[in-house]
């Protein structure tokens, strides 16, 4: 792996906030400018009655950390609440999904290593590593919730 050469000061007015592509979810990713080929790290704003997908991962670990408000995360069969300013840390080959189903936004800040960059390589990928399942498929906490709303779809 090749490592960066240097340090890479990054202040929020850097970030760059976009939607993901299959959930709809806020997220601005902290290191994509640092072209870091070991370390992932992104924020995820949710919001109230949200998921992000189901996937995991082929090599990488993420530590998933709540900034504000109160995380949930189901990790295979468990589901795992973490308080402001806790933190989870899930290994590779394990379903995981950040869900929020309070009235309220959360904000997570979830790092990986080592980046997975053959997913981002053309052509692409067997996108089946990651998700083996239907993505989109929401936690039993969110029964009968419709995520992305349809005006989001």
């Amino acid at each position: 792996m090749k490592t960066i050469e240097g340090c890479f000061l990054i202040r929020p007015e850097d970030l760059q906030w976009r939607v993901s592509n299959l959930m709809k979810i806020p997220n601005a990713d902290f290191l994509e400018r640092t072209k870091s080929e070991n370390l992932g790290a992104r924020l995820w704003r949710l919001p109230p009655k949200s998921a992000n997908t189901l996937h995991k991962h082929v090599r990488a670990e993420e530590f998933y950390f709540v900034l504000e408000g109160v995380g949930r995360i189901r990790v295979g069969d468990q589901t795992f609440t973490v308080p402001k300013h806790g933190g989870l840390l899930v290994g590779p080959g394990e379903l995981r999904q950040v869900f929020n189903d309070t009235e309220s936004e959360t904000l997570w800040l979830i790092v990986g290593a080592p980046e997975e960059l053959e997913f981002l390589s053309n052509p692409p990928p067997d996108m089946s590593l990651i998700y083996p399942v239907d993505p989109k498929q929401l936690p039993k906490e969110l029964a009968g919730v419709e995520w992305p709303p349809p005006e989001q779809k």
